[in-house]
């Protein structure tokens, strides 16, 4: 823990340069991915039906999805979720078709080959089945865990104001850092969100993982997350710039970087293993938003060091900026 306690001499801005060329690929590969591959909206955004089934014994999904292509239904994306026995099929929006009539379709044809239902379990559990040959199979398929539908529409409100949101949020902010410190800073606090989003969305698109509300959730609490860092390195540059009378702009931010480093790596660290928790314990649902959790914190605290502060000395801030305006009649008022 002596890390923790004392202060480090490390020549971060020295190094802006090779960071941004790092950053500068990582950015070159999400915006290529998005251009080209886009995101892998989910049924919150493009509407749909989804259904989530559950089998008594392990199953192989291109095996699910022929027996779904079998019984007519051909444009459903089956997947694993969770375990190798529950199932997740996707069926997107069709006009002459209810969702529920598409559900209970999908149901039916999955039931299909095992044989006909004898009994219901009463707590909801798997059914009786007697195979078509007549002979009793025991517990089998499928008990249906869950049933969503989003109609067209409302995914379509959902995309708009989702990307409204994060747009809103980096004006929001924009405006904020501006006020309280420089407009230097502001726009040095705006290129490390809006670089931490990007490769957030980046890796969603290039590994082609579903982005759904909770990840959207959690890429707003990403750009919270950031720009709570990316201020207290800020508030400590603006200190030091009235308290150091002697060195370069350079070594004055590359110094304040260094004495809030302590407090940015305990921060992340503690993050990340609540994050890694949940993206190892917290089960199927809440996948999406731990690993975009996850991708943010990392991206986030890099760059809260190598992108925010050297912006900020690209774009000419001086110690003259952060000096506070004296008042005007404050000394040479006279005495009563």
């Amino acid at each position: 823990m002596r890390f923790f306690e004392k202060v480090t001499d490390f020549d971060f801005l020295g190094k802006r340069r090779s960071a941004l060329l790092v950053s500068l690929v990582l950015l070159a590969i999400s915006a290529g991915s998005l251009g080209i591959r886009g995101l892998n909206f989910g049924i919150d955004f493009t509407g749909g039906t989804l259904v989530e089934v559950s089998y008594a014994e392990a199953v192989d999904p291109v095996e699910v999805r022929s027996v779904l292509v079998k019984a007519g239904i051909d444009s459903a994306i089956v997947q694993y979720f969770g375990t190798s026995k529950d199932i997740l099929v996707r069926l997107p929006v069709v006009a002459e078709q209810a969702s529920a009539e598409r559900s209970t379709a999908v149901v039916q044809a999955l039931r299909a080959p095992i044989g006909e239902v004898l009994a219901e379990s009463p707590e909801g559990g798997l059914q009786q089945c007697r195979s078509t040959n007549g002979g009793l199979v025991g517990d089998c398929m499928v008990q249906m865990r869950r049933v969503e539908f989003v109609g067209p529409q409302v995914g379509g409100e959902l995309t708009e104001k989702g990307g409204l949101a994060m747009l809103y949020a980096l004006i929001g902010i924009l405006i904020y850092v501006a006020i309280r410190f420089e407009w230097r800073f502001a726009i040095g606090a705006v290129v490390a969100l809006v670089h931490d989003v990007l490769i957030t969305l980046g890796v969603f698109s290039v590994l082609a993982l579903e982005f759904s509300l909770p990840v959207l959730a959690a890429v707003l609490a990403v750009i919270g997350y950031s720009l709570n860092d990316t201020i207290v390195v800020f508030d400590r540059v603006r200190d030091n710039f009235r308290k150091m009378r002697k060195g370069s702009v350079v070594a004055i931010m590359n110094n304040s970087v260094n004495q809030t480093l302590p407090r940015t790596v305990l921060t992340s660290v503690t993050t990340l293993l609540v994050v890694l928790t949940l993206l190892l314990a917290g089960g199927e649902i809440i996948k999406g938003f731990a690993s975009a959790l996850l991708v943010g914190v990392i991206v986030g605290t890099y760059s809260s060091i190598f992108v925010a502060s050297p912006a900020v000395l690209m774009l000419g801030i001086s110690r003259e900026d952060m000096l506070e305006v004296p008042k005007e009649g404050v000394e040479g008022d006279p005495l009563p």
